[in-house]
Parts: structure tokens; sequence; C-alpha cells
């Protein structure tokens, strides 16, 4: 014992010493604080010199719980949807389709108005409020006829073809506002087409007018967000975030949807109070339901804040093939090996379409 405590002293005498060689005896003295320390720790955590090790980056909570927010919410609502439109007899795809834009509305209003998520950007003209209905209108039009796909075709044969929304967006961008791609841009946007052609030859579970609606609502989506970088001028300072937005859209589209109902779905309120009283689920399912449209939203808008454009890429991707797999595990859809592959290759067009207008742009 006596033989460990002279070496430590010497080992630490001849740090300080090699540390500071014309160091005054008094100054040294000061320093036997250290000398006594070191019996209690390491030789290496007393060298103030020494520089600390790099820490590795921590995982980020946050972003992971924020991902599997929007995860779970995208797919959530599609599963939903699909559950009630064909599994519960719920036959009314406008009326769900107002239903979310009531609680869009509603939820809108208590995150900006009330709990301040995001600041409020108000309206600064009647024309820019006239262009945002003008926006409500397609963005209503999407939805529903998404909805009503949802009725006849499958989620995974729904995925398959929303994924060819880059296509619908290149053509509406180069009619509306001439805006032209590299060739090698347009290119990667065949195996998008091709992989839906494909997986539509080979879906055994095929709706001509499921197929019609959803290809549709793609279109629709795809003519939403182009009209909106054309009436929405960021030169003038209308551009509005994702939340916003929907705050603004979102009544619009009730006052719109309406009318729509009492036209198109005029027994569709009284059918839901008939099973409402004979099974309160439907109220907790529909109120679930729209309530997950809005997270739909709010995540989409929370995951562009916590990841990179790349990312963001990258996970929508995977998304749909989430999605997909996971439909066909609760539903127990039919699928063909042929149809998966027209999908596969659809998606790598997709990824194949990003990385080339990323290069070119």
């Amino acid at each position: 014992m006596t033989n460990h405590v002279s070496s430590t002293i010497i080992r630490y005498v001849t740090l300080l010493y090699s540390k500071a060689p014309n160091l005054p005896l008094e100054a040294l003295l000061h320093r036997k604080t250290t000398i006594l320390l070191s019996f209690f720790f390491p030789l290496e955590s007393l060298d103030r010199n020494r520089k600390p090790e790099p820490m590795e980056n921590p995982i980020r909570w946050t972003t992971v719980w924020v991902v599997a927010s929007w995860y779970g919410s995208n797919i959530g609502i599609l599963l939903l949807n699909k559950y009630l439109l064909t599994g519960f007899g719920f036959k009314y795809p406008v009326f769900l389709t107002l239903c979310h834009m009531v609680a869009c509305a509603s939820l809108s209003y208590v995150a900006i108005g009330l709990a301040r998520v995001v600041p409020l950007q108000a309206i600064k003209s009647r024309s820019q409020l006239g262009r945002l209905a003008a926006l409500s209108v397609v963005f209503c039009y999407s939805v529903v006829c998404g909805n009503v796909s949802l009725r006849y075709i499958p989620v995974s044969f729904n995925q398959a073809i929303g994924a060819t929304t880059p296509f619908f967006t290149a053509v509406f961008a180069y009619l509306m506002i001439q805006k032209r791609e590299a060739w090698a841009t347009y290119a990667a946007l065949v195996p998008v087409v091709v992989g839906v052609v494909i997986a539509s030859g080979a879906e055994p579970s095929f709706h001509l007018l499921g197929f019609i609606m959803c290809v549709v609502a793609t279109a629709a989506r795809a003519f939403k967000s182009v009209l909106q970088s054309i009436l929405l001028s960021s030169d003038q300072g209308e551009n509005l975030n994702s939340m916003n937005l929907l705050l603004y859209m979102a009544p619009i589209a009730v006052a719109f949807l309406v009318p729509a109902t009492m036209l198109m779905e005029k027994d569709a309120l009284e059918f839901t109070i008939d099973i409402a009283k004979k099974d309160l689920k439907i109220v907790w399912y529909l109120l679930f339901n729209s309530s997950l449209a809005y997270f739909v939203n709010l995540t989409n808008f929370l995951v562009t804040q916590h990841t990179s454009a790349l990312t963001l890429q990258v996970l929508g991707n995977a998304k749909g093939a989430v999605a997909v797999v996971v439909s066909i595990l609760i539903f127990k859809n039919p699928i063909s090996f042929i149809g998966m592959l027209g999908y596969a290759i659809t998606i790598f067009g997709v990824v194949l379409y990003g990385e080339v207008k990323k290069r070119y742009s």
C-alpha cells in the first residue's frame, strides 16, 4: 500500500513539474489538492490540458416521435377510411370528407388561435381570399375523390396510383407555368407510369370507377400544388405555411361540402343517427377519424420542421410501402406478384425522379 501511495505521489509531482518546470514552490504547494484527489480520481481526469472526448450525437427523440406520429396518422386515416366505407357500411364519402373538414377547421382554430402552435398569418386582400377559395375547391375535390376510390379499390392499389403524383405535377407545371425539366427528369417518370399500368393490369380487385376516382384524386392533388405556387405568390408576401393554409381553407371547404352533401348524400346524417342509436361506436369512429384528418396536416408540418428535404422524401416513399403492407395484413385483400412488381417499379421511378430532379435543379 505504501509503495502504491509513494508511486502515485511521484507520478503527480512529475506531472506538475512537467507542466510548469519553473513554477515557484508556493504555487506548486497550492496544487496539493490535486495530489490528494489522485487517490480517488484517475490521472487523466485531472489533466486540465486534456481535451474531452467528443460525445456521440444523442438520439433526437422529438424527431423520432414526430416521424412516428406522421406515419401513424397518415396510415391510420387511410385504414380507418377504408374500414368505415366498406367494412362498417358507411357509404357516404362526401359526408365523411365534411366531417374531416369540420374537425380541421375547429382544431386549426384551437392550435393557432388559442394554443399559438404557429403564428397567425393574416389574409392581406380579398383577392388572396378568392385564391384561397379556389384552392379549397380543388382540395375538397381531391379528398372526396380519394375517399370515393376507397369504397371500390384496396388501400394497396390506392397507394400505388397515388405514387404517380410527381408525374401529374410535372405535367401540370409544364401546361400551366411552362416549367420545363431536363430530359432525364422526364425519362425518370417513365417507370412511375409503367409500374402503375402493370399493377392495374394485374390487380385482382380492380374496379374501373375506383381506379378513375383515385387517378382523378391524384391529379387534383398535383394540380393544387401547382396552382398554389401560382396563386399565393411569395413575391407579394402571400405565402402561408401549411397550418395557416389549412386554417383558412377548411372553413371554405365546409361551406362547399355542406350543400354537396345535402345534394348527393341527403340521407347521410339520418343514417348516421340511426346507426348511432344502435351502436355508439360509429360516433367515436367518426370523431377519431376526423381528428386524424387534422393530425395528418399537423404532423406533416412538424416533420418538415424536424427533418431535411431528402429525409422527408425518403420517409414519404417508405410510408407508402408501409401502408401497403399494413393494409394487406389487416384487410387480407388478394394480391399478385405482378401487381407488387408493378408497385415496386413505380416506387423505384419515384425515387429515381427525386434524385434526377435534385441533380438537375
